[in-house]
C-alpha cells in the first residue's frame, strides 16, 4: 500500500489528518463543552483550564478516521440518487467525545501520581489547586464520560456494544496504572512486564478508539479487528516515544514536566535496556542515581543513558510497532481515511512532543 513520507511538523500532520473529519471534530468540541458545563462557576473554571490540555485530539481523531476507513465501501449515491452520504454518525461523535473525556481524566490523575507541574506549557491542576481538586476533577470527567456513554445503549444496534467496550477499557487502563505503581523501584523489571504495563495504561485506549469507530461503521469483523490491531500497535509505539522524550526531550518543546519516570523510579524501555546491557559499574551507577534524592539526578541519568544505544533500541522498537500498525491496515479498502491513519502512525515516531 502506498505511504506518504513522515510529516515534518506537528502543525502539518494536524492539518492533514483533520481535513477529512473537520466537521465531526468541531461537533466533538461542542459536545465536550456542553456535556461538562456546570451551574457552578468554580467547576467550570477547572474544566476550562483542563480543556487547554487537549492538544491535537488524537483519540477522537482515531475514532472518526477508523469509522471513516471502515465505512468507505458503503459510501455512494445509493438507489435513490441521493448523492454521496457522510458515513460518520452521531454515534461516532458521541464515542469520540467519550474517549476524549476518559483520556483527559487519566491525564489529570497522572499528573497527581507523577507530581507534574507542567502540561501543554501550562500549570497542571494539581500544581495550581492541589491534589484533592485534581483527583475530584478527574472523577468529574470520568463520571461525565460514563453519563454520555450511556446514551449509546439506546442508539443504533451497531453502537450498542460501545458502552461496554469503553467501560472495560477504562478498567484495563486503571489496572495498568496500578501495575506500574506496584513496580516502582523494581530494578529487575523486564520488557515483557513493561509492555504489559504500557498496553494497559495507554494502548488499550487507542485500540478501543479504533475498534469503536469501526464497529459503529461496519459488521465486517476482519476490518474491525484490523483497526483494533492498528490502534494497539500505535498506542504501544506512542508510549515508548513518550518514555524516550521523558529522558532526552526538551521541556520547552515537549510542553510538560519531564524526568518524572526517573524521579518516581519507573523503569521504561531505554532504562530496562541499559540495565540489561551496560557494564556492571554503569548499571550500579544508574540504580544509585534512581535511588538517590540528589537535585541533579535527572540530568545525570540523561547523561548516562543518552550516549549509548538504549535510546536507539527503544526508537527501533517503536518503529517496528508503527510498521506493524500500518501493515494491519492492508485489509481495508484504499481510501483517504486509510492513508490518514498511515500518516498518523508515521507521525508517532517522528514527533518531538
Amino acid at each position: 500500500m502506498a505511504t506518504s513520507p513522515p510529516p515534518t511538523s506537528s502543525a502539518a500532520v494536524t492539518s492533514s489528518l483533520t481535513q477529512l473529519i473537520a466537521a465531526e471534530l468541531k461537533a466533538v468540541d461542542e459536545l465536550f463543552a456542553r456535556e461538562l458545563t456546570s451551574d457552578l462557576p468554580h467547576v467550570n473554571a477547572l474544566v476550562s483550564h483542563v480543556a487547554k490540555f487537549r492538544g491535537k485530539m488524537l483519540r477522537p481523531m482515531l475514532v472518526l478516521l477508523s469509522g471513516l476507513a471502515a465505512a468507505e465501501m458503503t459510501r455512494g449515491g445509493g438507489g435513490g440518487g441521493g448523492g454521496v452520504r457522510n458515513p460518520l454518525t452521531v454515534e461516532h461523535v458521541t464515542a469520540a467525545t467519550v474517549v476524549e473525556m476518559v483520556h483527559m481524566a487519566t491525564l489529570v490523575h497522572d499528573d497527581v501520581l507523577d507530581g507534574a507541574e507542567v502540561r501543554r506549557r501550562g500549570a497542571t491542576i494539581n500544581h495550581l489547586h492541589g491534589n484533592e481538586a485534581a483527583v475530584l476533577l478527574g472523577d468529574f470527567l470520568i463520571s461525565h464520560a460514563y453519563h454520555l456513554c450511556s446514551s449509546l445503549d439506546s442508539a443504533s444496534p451497531a453502537a450498542q456494544g460501545a458502552s461496554r467496550l469503553i467501560a472495560h477499557t477504562t478498567n484495563i487502563v486503571c489496572e495498568g496504572e496500578l501495575t506500574q505503581n506496584f513496580n516502582r523501584q523494581n530494578w529487575s523489571l523486564d520488557e515483557k512486564t513493561y509492555f504489559l504495563i504500557i498496553y494497559r495504561k495507554t494502548a488499550a485506549l487507542t485500540e478501543a478508539c479504533c475498534k469503536l469507530g469501526a464497529m459503529i461503521s461496519t459488521e465486517r469483523q476482519p476490518w474491525v479487528e484490523a483497526l483494533a490491531t492498528y490502534g494497539a500497535k500505535l498506542g504501544l509505539a506512542f508510549q515508548i516515544v513518550d518514555d524516550i522524550l521523558d529522558i532526552c526531550g526538551s521541556q520547552k518543546t515537549v510542553g510538560k514536566s519531564l524526568g518524572t519516570d526517573i524521579e518516581k523510579g519507573k523503569l521504561t524501555l531505554p532504562m530496562i535496556h541499559f540495565l540489561n546491557h551496560a557494564a556492571p559499574q554503569h548499571r550500579e551507577l544508574l540504580i544509585g542515581l534512581l535511588e538517590s534524592q540528589d537535585h541533579d539526578r535527572i540530568e545525570r541519568v540523561r547523561q548516562l543513558i543518552s550516549p549509548g544505544d538504549s535510546i536507539a533500541y527503544a526508537r527501533g522498537e517503536a518503529q517496528r510497532l508503527v510498521d506493524e500498525a500500518i501493515s494491519a491496515l492492508r485489509v481495508l479498502p484504499a481510501s483517504e481515511a486509510r492513508e490518514a491513519l498511515v500518516e498518523a502512525a508515521q507521525y508517532v515516531t517522528a514527533r518531538d512532543r
